[in-house]
Formats: structure tokens, sequence, C-alpha cells
């Protein structure tokens, strides 16, 4: 179903009358319990929200819309929610922030509970499903950040540019046997940057290896994952984000491995960890808050009629050397 599900879809599926589909909906009590879960499951599986509606019967314009973030507490997320809430401001919108803890299931659940306060929606990293998504995009206009969909418009980050600046620089230093530290399973980013290191790795000489430290890409968990990387004797690491590597740092250092001595380590995104920590660690250097800005513009666009290409647009990366990387002296033991 391409057009947004009406109360006579969810009546037909359910095998009821439109008017009871209408009260359970609003006055669930009044309708039988097994009618009611009936109607709630098709409502469900249509994707079906009831909408706020103003005395002529249109859409209630709210003038607000929806960033949805997989882990508010994640730093990476900070220059994007800065630069959507900018945008939104300019244009008179309210931003409504919600996350999903890094869970699909999750973010899906709180998405969908706020989908009646906002005239579109922007997702940001999203884990949920595909079909979840389109089910969203049956509702209200979604713009995706760092996940592309080839029906949905979205804002990426060029990953492939990036690993190929952080695995360029490694191997200009004399580095051949690299570990990838890897990101959330359900991450569009994380799977297409370790493609990019499989399929650049040959051209430069360089031998890699992935190791999956958690679904959880914080600081703590780059800190937990240094024991693994000091076991696997490579020379430098490339983080899936700057937080697992300011955490491996510090790993590292707890275990008696000093960076870049024993091993360098390469960040993504260039959170403003990355300039604080020491050494200071050489990171790829993504533009978030123009991405959160654009994400926003894109999406009242759509809101306002426009039609979009669903050709992703691609934002430039830059590498931000710094103290973390250096020529290999030794192997770690």
């Amino acid at each position: 179903m391409q057009r947004r599900p009406t109360i006579k879809d969810v009546a037909a599926l359910a095998e009821v009358a439109p008017s009871t589909v209408s009260r359970a909906l609003s006055q669930p009590g009044r309708v039988n319990a097994y009618t009611a879960q009936a109607i709630f499951r098709a409502a469900e599986e249509l994707g079906y929200h009831q909408v706020p509606r103003t005395d002529t019967g249109r859409r209630k314009r709210t003038h607000a819309i929806s960033l949805v973030v997989s882990d508010v507490t994640n730093p990476f997320y900070s220059r994007i929610i800065h630069g959507a809430h900018e945008a939104a401001l300019k244009a008179g919108y309210s931003l409504v922030l919600t996350h999903g803890s890094e869970q699909g299931e999750v973010e899906q659940v709180v998405l969908e509970r706020a989908l009646d306060l906002v005239e579109g929606v922007v997702l940001a990293s999203s884990r949920m499903p595909a079909g979840a998504i389109r089910k969203i995009a049956r509702q209200r206009p979604v713009i995706l950040l760092n996940r592309r969909m080839p029906e949905t418009p979205c804002v990426l980050i060029d990953d492939a540019r990036g690993i190929e600046l952080a695995a360029t620089h490694l191997a200009s230093l004399g580095h051949r046997d690299v570990t990838y530290l890897a990101g959330p399973h359900a991450s569009f980013a994380d799977g297409a940057r370790w493609q990019e290191l499989k399929r650049i790795a040959p051209e430069l000489g360089m031998h890699v290896r992935r190791t999956s430290a958690h679904d959880s890409p914080t600081m703590e968990t780059g800190f937990s994952a240094a024991r693994v990387i000091a076991d696997q004797r490579a020379t430098a690491v490339i983080a899936y984000n700057d937080a697992l590597g300011v955490g491996l740092i510090k790993g590292l250092g707890a275990l008696g491995f000093s960076v870049p001595e024993a091993v360098s380590v390469v960040g993504f995104d260039n959170v403003r960890l990355s300039d604080v920590v020491s050494p200071g660690l050489t990171t790829i250097a993504a533009p978030l808050q123009a991405q959160g800005e654009t994400g926003v513009r894109n999406l009242l666009a759509l809101i306002n009629g426009a039609r979009l290409s669903n050709e992703p647009l691609v934002l430039p990366v830059t590498l931000r050397e710094r103290e973390s990387t250096a020529p290999p002296r030794t192997t770690i033991r």
C-alpha cells in the first residue's frame, strides 16, 4: 500500500464496519475485547494512526517535526541535533527529540507514540528494520540520515571516502596489519565502512580483520575491547567512531600499552572528545551539523509538497591527523 491507510482499510482487514473501528480507537470500552484486539492488530499491520484534525477535516499543522537518534548519550549526535534544531527554529518549527537506546524495536515504539504530534520525521542512523521505516513513511514524510533506502530521500556521510582516507594514512605510515573495531550490527554506516576497508586493503598491501565490540559504540565498550586488540597484535586500529577510539586509547593505557608507540588508533566523526583525549585522536571529520541542518530543510520541503530525488545526498569528509597515529615501532607484546 503506497498511500496512507484509512479507517476503511483497517475495517476491511478486521472484517468490521468503519464505525466500529472509529469507536475502538477513540473509545475502546465500547467495543468487545475480541473485536478491539482484531482492530488493533489490523491497524498495526497497516501502519494506521489516527490523525489530529481541525474542524475542516484537514490534517492539523502542529509545526513540529521529530528527530530520532539511536542513542542521545552518544556524542556523535550532538552536532546533528544542534544543526537540526537551528534549521527547525529558523523555519518556525519545534523539534521533538527521541532516541531508541540502539534498539530498533524501542525506536519504533517511541516514534509511533510521537507521530500524531509531528508533521514529519528525520531518522538519524535508524536501527529499525526497513519494513518498519516504510510503515512510518506511509504516514509521515521521512528523511534518513546515515542510512540508505532506495525509496526514501537520505543524507549520507561519505563513509567509503572516510575509510579510504583512514586506511591510506595508516598505509603511508607503514602499517600493514590493521583491525577494524566495529559498531552496531544494525548500522548501515558500519557495514559500508567494513566493505570498503576490505575492498581497498589489497591495493594497500594491508591485512585487515574485523572485531565486534558491542552494539553500544561507547567509550566503555572501547575500553573493554582493549584486551582483545592487544591479543591480536595489530599495529593499528580503525574504530567505528570516536567514542570507541577514545575508550580504546584509555583501555590500552590501563593495560600498559601506549598509543601510538604500541598501536596507532584512528576514529571516525571528529567529535569534541577526539581533540581533548591524550594523545589527540586522529579521525575522519564529518560535517555533522550540516547533516542535521540539511535533513531538516529537506524534510520541510517534503512537508510543503516538494518532490525530492531518492538519490542520496553525500556529504564530504576530511582526515584530521593528531597524535594517535605514527609509524609502527613494534607489535603489541
